[in-house]
């Protein structure tokens, strides 16, 4: 199917489909959460990664591991901790018994990567993840692995217990895509979730897409044209972070804004947005529908912001 289309109009609509199918999927484990799905999914399909943040027993882990499973990827947690080495993430150097170096590979060398609890682990640890985010390979006694494609890594934090923890910088926050927040499950949902969770029922999840249409839908969503209003929108939206630029609440409220990676995330995620909704290409609404995960880990609230109790998504939707 992969390379089978027509044209893209076609990918377009194949994609849709397929998005359909995945989150009916998925829904088969995961109950609710149809927001987190389809950004993650909107972060898969733009070649981004994704920090996920959400008090524990939120399914943060069941959620990566049906979305790995119905996408046919390669999947591999990693429980960050504060004894991690890097090492022990991108792999080593070992001697075999001829004694000649081989190189090990560590969990790193998988499609989708769950990166449980990034804060917990120290800066060095956190920086080879990072890099292998950013370059798709790893680098181990000069010579360079390249990752397999498709490579998402899906990073979890823990709102709370902050004690020995190990925040990420704002400049490394910035190689993720989108910042996806988890809520609490309504009355309902929660009762559905006892209900599945406590029965001796386990649900088949099948698979929808390969890693090769994975990659056929990464490559459309840059195609898919765009137009002017809506690239100068988001350009204006990014720009409007920034405090000192002219816009009131940023200047009073923000440390500093979001660089030009956010306007880059903006479009690619319109672009996505709007080819799961069955749109050829994007308009305002779909740079909307993606600003408040793109924006949230790129400005610094001010102490004058904190003080006045104001969130980074209430400062988000002034800005809107």
């Amino acid at each position: 199917m992969a390379n089978s289309f027509a044209n893209d109009v076609e990918a377009a609509d194949a994609l849709k489909q397929a998005y359909i199918n995945l989150k009916a999927e998925i829904a088969k484990v995961v109950v609710g959460q149809d927001d987190v799905v389809r950004l993650v999914l909107t972060g898969i399909f733009c070649q981004g990664h994704s920090l996920l943040v959400g008090v524990p027993g939120l399914a943060k882990t069941l959620l990566v591991q049906t979305i790995a499973t119905s996408l046919d990827l390669n999947f591999k947690r990693i429980q960050f901790t504060p004894d991690l080495m890097p090492s022990d993430i991108v792999g080593a150097e070992t001697m075999d018994k001829e004694r000649n170096f081989q190189f090990v590979k560590g969990p790193i060398f998988a499609n989708i990567i769950l990166a449980d609890e990034i804060n917990r682990t120290p800066p060095k640890t956190q920086a080879a993840l990072l890099e292998s985010m950013q370059e798709y390979a790893v680098t181990i006694a000069g010579k360079q692995y390249e990752l397999p494609r498709p490579f998402f890594v899906l990073a979890t934090q823990n709102p709370i217990e902050q004690e020995g923890t190990y925040p990420l910088p704002e400049a490394q926050l910035d190689r993720f895509m989108f910042n996806i927040w988890l809520d609490y499950p309504s009355y309902q949902q929660e009762v559905d979730i006892v209900k599945n969770t406590t029965a001796d029922v386990v649900k088949k999840v099948n698979k929808i897409l390969t890693a090769e249409e994975i990659v056929t839908f990464q490559h459309l969503v840059r195609r898919v044209p765009v137009a002017d209003n809506v690239v100068e929108y988001a350009v204006k939206l990014t720009q409007a972070t920034r405090p000192g630029q002219g816009n009131k609440t940023a200047t009073d409220y923000l440390e500093w804004g979001a660089g030009p990676r956010a306007s880059q995330y903006l479009v690619l995620g319109a672009k996505c947005n709007a080819l799961i909704n069955g749109k050829y290409s994007p308009d305002i609404e779909d740079v909307q529908a993606v600003a408040r995960p793109v924006l949230r880990h790129r400005i610094v609230r001010n102490f004058k912001a904190e003080a006045e109790g104001m969130s980074v998504d209430s400062l988000i939707e002034k800005l809107l």
